[in-house]
């Protein structure tokens, strides 16, 4: 084995053993002793709730899943209501404490992305044990009976099982877990479940402003987003904003037979391919004019918390067979930290045994864009369009008539998708992060990571607008729980750890 390959390995198998030992050692006290009786009855309390369908774009899907999950929640004490605003479902619940002086808000989501079934190695909703990853070939453990003893490293297979179902599996857990060693909770408990984030969340604002009365606490808790690629448990203080954007490009007003019209009609997905590759530069880096002039250049105290982040950038490019990185100037702690434009898919003809030899009459390609503090939507709008000005398209917001096509050589439909919003970052010094720090300290007496970004995106500027409590995301899931990607997945030593952190935050966070 050459010399690097090696010391990939042992990185590598060091960053495993680590995981297990950090995660066997954390399930202490009363919540390890009712895990030890009741690992199988919270896995098929997660079985049935993982096979409720929830894709975003199916409304009614998401109605079924609220109502499971009040009559799940109902029987741990909490009141509660399914709430619209326009959109899908939310369901807003408390239990109070007699005595409690803090309330806590989680946040989850329960609603996923949209899911195409033949890609999958199982159905998406007929959840499946696995002894580990589909990529490494591992086989499927079947359902466990009464008796069987359950492997932690097990995955269990199901779309939002990484994203974002667990937390309400977990945070029920926890209390099922207080209850049977007769441990009280140190506050009162609120949730909003949203049934909508993989759409944005675009209702989400007028259910804050509706029942911000019922939401009032003194600390929110997002309980989404997976661990550092370390497995190391974290806290996490910032999220990227969200936007999409859909392009057109435009070309014959029929489908032409690319053998008599190819070199003469224009082609728009060649028309595309220029637009998208103008938007980097060879470096990775975005090519958009001013598109960094709002970007804010981390703290002290977020580069402090960043040297302290063990780097796994050699190791993750080894793991996703990656012979080089995008951007090589920083490392990925870095990088989320700033602005990303995402191709998320591209669409003109067919390929394989679908492609036809014509040429169509139009192109379309999906963007995702992840902004960062100081961005805004209308300012990420007004800039982009200014690029493809200035690239020589003509930009339209609505489809163009064919009088239009017939003026325009260039032109370029932005259609920019309801629901986007900016990012979120909060300090990591507050008092309540070196609360909570303390609480998750105390849980096995390893250090819990500070990080300052994470890349993905939360609706989490809505309630930084709107409600007056701090705000702080606590991730659960493993970091290669393809979430939003087929064969999604939570390693079960993950979840046995989300219900140890969330009991000791219901214990603790109220205790002066």
């Amino acid at each position: 084995m050459p010399n690097k390959s090696k010391l990939l390995f042992v990185v590598g198998m060091a960053v495993v053993l680590a995981q297990n030992v950090y995660s066997q050692e954390q399930n202490n006290g009363y919540v390890a002793s009712f895990l030890q009786q009741n690992e199988l009855r919270i896995l098929n309390d997660f079985k049935d709730f993982l096979s409720i369908p929830n894709t975003a774009a199916k409304a009614g899907d998401q109605q079924k899943n609220a109502e499971w999950i009040v009559d799940y929640i109902g029987r741990r004490g909490f009141t509660s209501q399914i709430v619209r605003a326009g959109g899908a479902p939310y369901v807003i619940a408390e239990k109070m404490v007699p005595g409690a002086i803090k309330t806590v808000l989680f946040y989850v989501h329960f609603d996923g992305q949209p899911v195409i079934p033949e890609n999958w190695a199982n159905p998406p909703f007929e959840p499946t044990l696995r002894a580990g990853t589909v990529e490494a070939n591992s086989p499927i453990i079947p359902w466990p009976a009464e008796g069987t003893e359950i492997d932690p490293k097990w995955r269990l297979f199901a779309r939002s099982a990484g994203d974002d179902k667990a937390p309400i599996i977990g945070l029920m857990a926890a209390l099922d877990a207080m209850s049977a060693a007769g441990v009280s909770p140190s506050i009162n408990i609120k949730l909003i479940l949203d049934g909508e984030e993989e759409k944005g969340s675009p209702t989400l604002e007028g259910i804050l402003k509706t029942y911000d009365g019922q939401l009032q606490s003194d600390l929110i808790l997002f309980c989404d987003a997976p661990l550092h690629q370390s497995g190391r448990r974290q806290l996490v203080y910032g999220m990227r904003g969200s936007m999409t954007l859909e392009l057109t490009t435009y070309g014959p007003a029929r489908p032409l037979h690319s053998g008599h019209y190819g070199n003469w009609a224009p082609n728009p997905t060649d028309t595309m391919i220029r637009a998208l590759a103008s938007l980097k530069n060879e470096d990775g880096s975005i090519a958009v004019k001013g598109y960094y002039d709002d970007v804010p250049k981390p703290s002290e105290a977020e580069r402090a918390a960043i040297a302290r982040i063990p780097s796994i950038d050699v190791q993750l490019q080894d793991e996703l067979a990656l012979a080089s990185r995008e951007r090589t100037d920083k490392r990925i702690e870095e990088l989320v930290m700033e602005p990303a434009i995402v191709v998320k898919g591209f669409q003109a003809g067919g390929v394989g045994s679908k492609s036809r030899n014509i040429i169509q009459p139009t192109a379309k390609a999906s963007l995702n864009l992840r902004l960062v503090k100081n961005q805004t939507p209308k300012g990420v709008e007004r800039k982009l369009e200014a690029h493809f000005r200035a690239a020589g398209y003509h930009v339209v917001n609505a489809e163009p008539t064919l009088e239009d096509r017939r003026k325009f050589a260039k032109i370029l439909n932005m259609d920019w998708r309801h629901g986007g919003y900016g990012a979120f970052k909060t300090p990591l010094d507050s008092a309540e992060s070196e609360k909570l720090v303390s609480i998750l300290n105390a849980i096995d007496g390893k250090p819990t990571m500070q990080t300052p970004t994470l890349g993905g995106s939360l609706p989490i500027v809505l309630f930084e607008e709107n409600l007056s409590a701090p705000i702080i995301v606590l991730p659960i899931a493993n970091h290669d729980n393809n979430q939003h990607g087929r064969n999604e997945n939570i390693r079960l030593q993950n979840l046995w750890d989300a219900i140890g952190i969330y009991a000791a935050v219901i214990e603790k966070y109220g205790s002066e």
